[in-house]
């Protein structure tokens, strides 16, 4: 029998989520940007009136505007996003508890063992289940339904906004194999490049391919691709808490104006630091391996990696560890565009607490308190934003950008978004 997954794709969520303060703005073009005095003054999200213009997503503000004079632009606020995808998850998961977010606004649901609780109607229940996240959170999504995660997926991004498409066994070959190749998930633009030289440009095309003249062409992803646009995708719905863990946490910026000399270039990795200490405590990890990688305005990168004495998910001792690289591998005067930290090589955080016998007890008491003292500092945030408390090292250094990389983990993949 066929599974019934479900992929729900929140429509244009960041702008929808601003827009929730500014009811009145909703048939006006509007777009979520960065400060427009830094060089993160680009378009994140902009609503479907925007899209009219074809305003799009990383061009700068001077280019949106140039197409949309009466474009409105409004400040992102991270801390409302995380909020708004678990009220939505939340929700899914009252029809099933196989829900896996893709991103911070995807989910897919696997409804094949509780289809029969809601009727056994598959499009009726993903319009259920649209109707009821538009009532209780002004949000609006568009569904795809299908016999497997890669269809689905496809499906909520066949017909937008705030809509359902069914990719059935019958259909798919009709809907989805004309698309040009490049619009099935994970074809990226080298690889759409590759097939094209050997005269695959649609989905259609990649189905009818020789399997093994694929995995020749791209390894062992030409295979999982061939199999994506056939149909034959088997990967399961996985649930948040069957999730395998981590493999790293990362966080980086690019700072609005070069950064030179050791003070503030120490303020910089201090954001980063806090951000992926934050980070790995959230995932109940810590970690044994820091790595800096250093961008300067040639785009040029550096990067660097030292193993630390005992794990740790503490911002000052990762900090520490990033400075050092920092200042091991750069010149104080020279002149710094990018920086990333990325904590990598996690232990479970009981895992690693285990290895502190190894240490004297005043060093453990000590990092007791550290790691006390941190996890207070989260409570705060969560009760009251982010930027209710911010490191003294930290200094005036710029904000880092809205997005921040994710937690790196993923069978089928994690999008940024």
């Amino acid at each position: 029998m066929d599974r019934v997954i479900l992929h729900c794709d929140l429509n244009s969520f960041y702008a929808s989520v601003e827009l929730l303060d500014y009811p009145e703005l909703r048939q006006r073009p509007v777009a979520v940007c960065g400060d427009p005095e830094r060089r993160h003054g680009i378009i994140l999200a902009k609503n479907e009136a925007a899209k009219t213009f074809q305003v799009k997503t990383a061009e700068t503000i001077w280019q949106a505007r140039k197409k949309c004079p009466d474009l409105i632009l409004l400040p992102a606020h991270r801390e409302k996003y995380p909020h708004w995808s678990q009220a939505v998850n939340a929700i899914y998961e009252r029809y099933t508890d196989l829900v896996e977010p893709f991103s911070i606004d995807e989910s897919w649901l696997d409804m094949t063992g509780s289809l029969h609780l809601f009727g056994g109607d598959a499009k009726r229940v993903a319009d259920e289940i649209r109707a009821v996240v538009r009532r209780e959170t002004g949000l609006t999504l568009s569904a795809g339904v299908s016999f497997n995660k890669v269809f689905a997926k496809m499906g909520s991004d066949y017909k937008k906004p705030d809509a359902t498409t069914v990719i059935s066994r019958e259909n798919f070959a009709r809907l989805l194999w004309p698309l040009p190749v490049g619009n099935l998930i994970f074809v990226g633009r080298a690889a759409a490049q590759t097939l094209a030289r050997c005269g695959v440009r649609t989905i259609g095309d990649l189905a009818r391919f020789d399997k093994e003249a694929l995995v020749r062409l791209l390894g062992r992803q030409g295979a999982l691709l061939h199999d994506y646009a056939a149909g034959e995708d088997r990967s399961p719905v996985i649930p948040l808490r069957d999730m395998p863990p981590p493999k790293s946490v990362g966080n980086g910026i690019t700072f609005p104006h070069n950064l030179v000399g050791w003070e503030e270039l120490h303020s910089g990795l201090a954001l980063l630091s806090d951000g992926v200490a934050a980070g790995l405590r959230r995932a109940g990890m810590k970690c044994t391996t820091v790595q800096v990688t250093i961008r300067d305005p040639a785009f040029r990168d550096i990067c660097r990696q030292t193993r630390l004495a005992a794990p740790t998910f503490v911002s000052r001792e990762i900090l520490r560890a990033a400075f050092q690289l920092v200042q091991s591998a750069w010149q104080e005067n020279a002149p710094l565009r990018a920086l990333t930290v990325t904590a990598q090589n996690l232990l479970p955080e009981q895992q690693a607490a285990e290895q502190l016998d190894l240490f004297s007890a005043g060093d453990v008491s000590q990092r007791d308190r550290l790691e006390r003292l941190e996890k207070t500092v989260d409570r705060l945030r969560d009760k009251y934003g982010r930027s209710a408390l911010s490191i003294a090292s930290a200094g005036a250094s710029p904000a880092p950008s809205p997005k921040e990389s994710l937690p790196s983990s993923a069978p089928l993949g994690k999008k940024p978004k």
